[in-house]
């Protein structure tokens, strides 16, 4: 807290400002600015010059020194081998040097690239160091006691990735603090500790970055979500009459919503969530609510790590490959008509006793199905695990993934280029599957043949 000089608080009139004015004021300096950072007023170029810069521990950095070292001096071997092939030597012994020293190469490309995608990642508690002090100082602000905790600092995201974080993270804290706990004097009727939390995680599942936003507050009321949007005509009385409470909570991120009676200088203007929300789908992730009328609510964001090289299983749908995240597999099984049941009107199969529903990879990707698939990727994500039927596979491959930045088709991770230069797309499972939501299912009848239909 700043002081005077005689000690005393410094007090700060809040109102009429902007929530980024205020948030400018909590934490001392830009949002841009590292801590620790002394940047001179004025030197807006030596800023970008900073937010380019990035910080590489030194063993990475020798690591990636010696494998440049290796690489050229399997580089003067090949050389060596190329002269001599060239000059009529083709016996056995330089045919093996030969393959030798092409096989130690693409082990060092390999290693290489892995080591130079290590230099982008960086510990996001760099990005998580500044946030308490913003919801301990806007909490002031509204009169509440907040207590920002966090967890997994030490998950590694690309750099990139961190800066493009910052805001969204910022209008979450901001929408926990104001709209999530409630004041001091509530939580104590309610049978709750005086002082509020709000968690913000980080962790690593598979090839996703998930951050968790979650507060111990009043949580969401759904039906009041539907009755605010329809006020505002965000949406019609029949819509709102189909919503289930999840589809309802999803409801804050249209334009223009807010709940707020009275716009604060915190919050309540109707902008921020649909900006979150958009800036979350920029990264190609997704954003997803959980919540619970009196105990909280939890903003979940998925991240695809798009930047990393990433093992897959490439399945082939007719003539053209796909990638999978090698992460989620767990096996591949045969699919065979006499094994396959309707359960709620949907293809399940039985595996070690788990009923698990079978989704054909056509179905998803709303292709025709020109045959009948023959192979199932028995597959598990965190909350769902299925079985992905497909007309074969091509084996497994460590892709590097590039990502689509200014198309992307919806179920799209990124691209990657095989060993023999075709393009293949890699595949986002989780929003593939969240696409159809409940009515991802197909008959039982989708795995016989028409032939065997007729008769």
């Amino acid at each position: 807290m700043n002081t005077a000089a005689a000690g005393a608080p410094v007090s700060h009139d809040v109102s009429g400002e902007t929530p980024e004015q205020i948030i400018r004021a909590a934490v001392g300096r830009r949002a841009s600015d590292w801590p620790g950072a002394q940047a001179p007023a004025g030197r807006r170029e030596s800023e970008k010059a900073r937010d380019n810069s990035i910080r590489v521990d030194t063993g990475r950095l020798d690591h990636v020194l010696n494998l440049s070292g290796e690489i050229g001096l399997t580089k003067n071997r090949l050389n060596a081998l190329r002269s001599d092939i060239l000059n009529g030597r083709s016996d056995t012994d330089t045919l093996h040097a030969l393959d030798q020293a092409v096989s130690q190469l693409d082990l060092l490309v390999s290693d290489l690239q892995n080591a130079v995608m290590k230099t982008r990642m960086q510990p996001i508690g760099r990005l998580f160091q500044k946030y308490p002090r913003i919801a301990r100082d806007l909490a002031r602000n509204l009169g509440k006691d907040v207590e920002l905790v966090l967890v997994g600092e030490e998950t590694e995201i690309d750099k990139t990735m961190i800066e493009d974080l910052s805001d969204p993270i910022i209008h979450l804290i901001r929408n926990a603090v104001d709209h999530g706990v409630e004041g001091t004097e509530d939580r104590r009727a309610a049978g709750k500790p005086a002082k509020s939390q709000v968690r913000l995680e980080a962790r690593q599942e598979g090839d996703h970055i998930v951050l968790l936003v979650a507060d111990d507050g009043r949580g969401m009321n759904a039906e009041r979500l539907r009755a605010k949007a329809v006020e505002k005509g965000l949406i019609s009385d029949e819509e709102a009459n189909t919503m289930d409470d999840k589809q309802s909570y999803n409801l804050i991120f249209l334009p223009g919503f807010s709940t707020k009676e009275v716009a604060s200088d915190v919050s309540g203007r109707g902008v921020g969530m649909d900006v979150v929300k958009t800036n979350i789908q920029k990264l190609n992730g997704s954003i997803e609510i959980r919540s619970e009328l009196g105990k909280g609510s939890t903003f979940v964001i998925s991240l695809p790590l798009t930047l990393a090289i990433l093992p897959v299983l490439l399945v082939k749908l007719g003539l053209q490959p796909f990638a999978v995240p090698l992460s989620m597999v767990r096996e591949i099984l045969p699919i065979r008509i006499d094994a396959v049941q309707e359960v709620g009107g949907s293809a399940t199969m039985v595996v070690r006793g788990e009923v698990l529903p079978i989704y054909p990879l056509s179905h998803l990707l709303g292709w025709s199905a020109d045959r009948i698939p023959e192979f199932g990727v028995l597959m598990q994500m965190a909350e769902h695990t299925f079985i992905l039927a497909i007309d074969g596979f091509m084996g497994r491959e460590d892709a590097v993934i590039k990502s689509l930045d200014d198309f992307r088709p919806k179920g799209v991770a990124g691209v990657t280029t095989l060993s023999n230069g075709q393009i293949v797309l890699i595949l986002d499972m989780k929003e593939l599957l969240g696409a159809f939501g409940d009515g991802r299912g197909v008959p039982r009848s989708t795995f016989i043949p028409p032939g065997a239909l007729a008769a």
